[in-house]
């Protein structure tokens, strides 16, 4: 089977423990471009905190950003699709959220230069107290979350610790039920645990067809690589699930194949093993 299209996670995956492309990463996701590879970057950041890693792989097309929730043109992050958080759904998200931390809300923002929305910049628990301090360039402070914002919510948001957002997550499943869909991460960025609520339709898996179905590619034509539970979905679709050592154990188990960690250049291994014929 020769892959034509390439859905590669950013941390984790392609990027090293301490957040680095190494040479190596960078020269198989090079090589197989230049072999007519379609190579979209997946991951959970937003386009302004990816475009760092797009630009470093020299990579001008499509982008799938925000776990699957936005398809992006790369270079500008103009969003050419999206699965935004459903208005009906939006005052019981964020009800439920609220009971355990202040919410983030993501955004949409067409002018590019706000990012999240909070009705309490300086709450919440410490890990979020600090992300909040990192990011107040790209935040907008309101009097209320309760009234949606004018732009598409990409999704609803809480850091804390683990336990806390294990909470969150039962909530919002027993509450919500299959109309959302929860992610629980460890934040590569910043410490602590994020817990996100998006939209049932959105995830990598669902981002990276539309792209494959828009050139012309099959599932069975995608090589996927991931290391978290939001990369599940398309380790399962793609012809060929690769996740990394590095893995979460359902990540592993789910899994066609599993190369070295991401600190062993896992990812260019099975670049090169799978797609290069090395």
């Amino acid at each position: 089977m020769r892959f034509r299209l390439l859905a590669l996670d950013a941390d984790g995956s392609l990027l090293d423990p301490e957040g680095q492309l190494r040479p190596r990463v960078r020269e198989a996701v090079a090589e197989a471009r230049r072999r007519s590879c379609e190579v979209v970057l997946c991951t959970g950041r937003r386009h302004r905190t990816a475009r760092g890693i797009l630009e470093a792989l020299d990579l001008d097309g499509p982008a799938v950003v925000q776990n699957g929730v936005r398809v992006v043109d790369g270079p500008s992050g103009r969003t050419l699709r999206g699965r935004y958080l459903p208005e009906d759904l939006y005052p019981a998200v964020i009800e439920v959220v609220r009971r355990f931390g202040p919410p983030l809300v993501y955004i949409d923002s067409p002018q590019r230069d706000i990012d999240i929305v909070v009705d309490d910049a300086g709450g919440g628990h410490p890990f979020q107290q600090d992300y909040v301090a990192s990011n107040l360039e790209v935040i907008r402070e309101v009097d209320s979350l309760e009234s949606k914002p004018a732009e598409p919510v990409v999704m609803v948001s809480c850091m804390a610790d683990s336990k806390t957002l294990d909470g969150l997550e039962a909530a919002a499943r027993r509450e919500l039920g299959e109309r959302i869909d929860t992610h629980h991460i460890h934040n590569k960025m910043y410490d602590g645990h994020i817990l996100e609520v998006l939209s049932a339709k959105a995830n990598k898996w669902n981002a990276v067809r539309t792209v494959a179905e828009e050139l012309g590619i099959a599932p069975a034509e995608i090589f996927a690589l991931g290391d978290d539970e939001n990369d599940l979905p398309m380790i399962q679709g793609a012809g060929l699930g690769v996740a990394m050592a590095n893995a979460k154990p359902a990540v592993r188990d789910a899994a066609d194949f599993v190369t070295a960690s991401n600190a062993e250049d896992g990812a260019a291994q099975a670049i090169e093993r799978f797609v290069l014929g090395a």
